[in-house]
């Protein structure tokens, strides 16, 4: 899960960082102005927004990135009246969350608002590299025209990668999509099952692995 925190008050910031990356975030940025945000908004999963920022107001940040981007946002403020959380809400944000907030309970809203915004995301039907086609319906690999007998837990692997193909997807994430957690025994898994999605396949360069993150599927 990539975070990034919109946050003036570096004390604030850093505590909600610091709790964040606690909590298992792969990474959890910290920008202390609105206008940041909306040109480097890209490449993460969810924002935490403050609304009293130093330079643009926090309603106006939100406006306009929902006309640029859907990314999924939390809002974190200490407004608390029912008028700003109705005025977030229907700006476009996803969630709003009073400070100070417990650190467990922001981590499950911003997992919560991530997974409805994916549930929404319909994948391709079908996922073509090269000669390999994966039916994510079907739940069958094509090579070179030929099926490839992958087991279950091989093609969650395949699947969860060409649903993101040419986005880099953390080993975190493939553990917690798949095996519903990440504990070593599974992250040993993770790798025994990578092994032999990449033998059946046979197609080097496919699945790139990311030293130190994760992999990416080839567009």
């Amino acid at each position: 899960m990539r975070v990034v925190v919109v946050e003036d008050d570096p004390g604030m910031a850093a505590a909600v960082v610091d709790g964040l990356t606690g909590q298992g975030f792969d990474t959890v940025d910290h920008l202390s102005h609105g206008l940041d945000l909306l040109t480097s908004h890209a490449g993460y999963d969810a924002v935490v927004l403050d609304l009293g920022l130093p330079d643009v107001n926090g309603y106006l940040v939100l406006r306009q990135l929902r006309k640029v981007s859907s990314i999924p946002v939390v809002v974190l403020t200490a407004e608390s009246d029912e008028l700003a959380a109705v005025s977030c809400l229907r700006a476009g944000a996803d969630d709003y969350v009073v400070k100070p907030a417990r650190v467990g309970e922001l981590a499950a809203r911003i997992e919560a608002v991530v997974r409805r915004s994916r549930a929404v995301e319909r994948p391709p039907a079908v996922v073509l590299a090269g000669d390999v086609r994966v039916d994510l319906a079907a739940h069958r690999i094509e090579v070179a025209g030929q099926p490839v007998a992958l087991t279950q837990k091989e093609f969650a692997v395949a699947r969860v990668l060409a649903e993101r193909a040419g986005v880099a997807v953390s080993r975190e994430e493939l553990m917690d999509e798949i095996w519903g957690e990440k504990k070593a025994s599974i992250s040993r898994s993770l790798d025994v099952h990578m092994g032999g999605l990449r033998s059946k396949l046979n197609r080097p360069g496919l699945i790139t692995t990311i030293h130190g993150f994760g992999y990416r599927w080839a567009r």
